[in-house]
C-alpha cells in the first residue's frame, strides 16, 4: 500500500472528517540511470561557473582596500602571484570547483540579467505553515471546471469506523446535488487549489492549476471562432464521431514505448550460470493461474521423487 502524502481532515461547514491523502496514480516510467560505455556508474556534481553571473556589491572592508594587480603566466593560462608576494602552488579546478550544499542559495535572474539571491531563512520566512485541514469554501458544477486545469489526483481515503459515516454522508450529498467542493490546503510546502469529487465509492482530491498558471488559448491561436464550416461536411464529421464512439476503457490503451524498453532490457538481461540458477519450474503455457500453479506443483513433485530415486538405498516412493 501506498503512503499517505498528507493527514489532516475534509470540512465542510462544521462537519469534519479525519482523512488521509493517497496518490491516485502509479507512475511506471521506465527509469534509467546513466553509465559510462564500460559500465560504471555516472554521477553528477555541484559545480561553480569560473565567472559568476553578476559582480556582487563589495563590502565595505573590501572597498577600502584594492586588489592587488596579477600578471598574467601566458603559458599556463593562469594568473601568477601578486607584486611582491611569494608565488604559492594551487591547482584551479575546471568549472570552479565543487561545492557543498552549504554553499548553495536560491537565485533568479532578473529580465535586466541581474541576479538575485535568496537564502534558505529567508524562503523559510516565507513558506507557508502545513495545512491541517482541506476547507471546502464553494460547490460547483464540475462540468464548469475544463480539464486544463487538473493537477494530480489523490484519493482522500477516512482514517477510521468512526470517519467513515460524514465521509460517505459528504460523498453522497454530492453525488445527489451533482456538484463537487473547491477547497485550499497546503501539501508540504505549495499552496493548493483543490476539488474534491465524489468517485466510485471514494472521495477524489484534484489539486488545481490556479488560474493565472493556465494560458488563455486564444492567444495562441487567435481568430479560430470566426472560422466557417460547410454544413454538409460537419454532418459527415459527426457521422465519424459516431462510427468511432465507444465506452471509455483505459485497459485497452497501454505505454507500447515502456513495453519495448522492457522487453529490450530483458533481452540483454545476462543469463545465469547453470551453477548459479535456483531451482525453478516453468508455468504451462496457456490455462488459468490455477491450473499453472497445479502443473508446477506436478512438476515439482515428479522431480523430488526422481531425485529420491537416484539417492543409494533409497526405497521407492508410491
Amino acid at each position: 500500500m501506498p503512503n499517505a502524502v498528507w493527514t489532516g481532515s475534509l470540512s465542510f461547514g462544521l462537519v469534519n472528517v479525519p482523512v488521509r491523502l493517497m496518490p491516485a496514480t502509479e507512475p511506471k516510467d521506465v527509469r534509467f540511470h546513466l553509465y559510462d560505455r564500460s559500465g560504471r556508474r555516472v554521477r553528477y556534481e555541484r559545480v561553480v561557473d569560473e565567472e559568476p553571473a553578476w559582480e556582487p556589491p563589495l563590502r565595505s572592508e573590501e572597498a577600502a582596500e584594492p586588489e592587488p594587480v596579477q600578471d598574467w603566466d601566458a603559458e599556463s593560462q593562469r594568473p601568477t602571484a601578486a607584486v611582491g608576494e611569494v608565488p604559492e602552488e594551487r591547482v584551479e579546478p575546471s568549472g570552479g570547483g565543487q561545492i557543498g550544499w552549504e554553499d548553495v542559495v536560491r537565485g533568479m535572474e532578473t529580465d535586466t540579467g541581474d541576479v538575485v539571491l535568496l537564502s534558505r531563512e529567508e524562503i523559510d520566512r516565507a513558506r507557508p505553515q502545513r495545512s491541517r485541514a482541506i476547507d471546502v469554501e464553494d460547490f460547483v458544477d464540475l462540468a464548469d471546471i475544463d480539464p486544463v486545469f487538473f493537477e494530480k489526483t489523490y484519493y482522500a481515503i477516512p482514517q477510521s469506523l468512526e470517519a467513515a459515516k460524514p465521509y460517505v454522508l459528504l460523498h453522497r450529498a454530492m453525488q445527489t446535488t451533482g456538484r463537487i467542493g473547491i477547497g485550499r490546503f497546503v501539501l508540504r510546502t505549495k499552496p493548493h487549489l483543490v476539488a474534491v469529487r465524489p468517485m466510485d465509492d471514494v472521495l477524489a482530491v484534484e489539486t488545481l492549476f490556479f488560474g493565472d498558471e493556465v494560458r488563455d488559448p486564444s492567444a495562441l491561436a487567435p481568430g479560430l471562432g470566426s472560422i466557417q464550416v460547410d454544413e454538409r461536411e460537419l454532418d459527415l464529421a459527426v457521422k465519424l464521431v459516431e462510427m468511432l464512439k465507444t465506452e471509455w476503457d483505459p485497459s485497452r490503451y497501454s505505454d507500447t514505448y515502456r513495453e519495448e524498453l522492457l522487453r529490450m532490457l530483458a533481452e540483454k538481461a545476462p543469463t545465469r550460470r547453470a551453477d548459479e540458477e535456483v531451482a525453478a519450474t516453468t508455468p504451462a503455457e496457456g490455462g488459468s493461474a490455477v491450473e499453472q500453479l497445479m502443473a508446477a506443483l506436478k512438476e515439482s513433485v515428479e522431480q523430488a521423487k526422481a531425485k529420491q530415486e537416484k539417492r543409494p538405498g533409497s526405497r521407492k516412493v508410491g
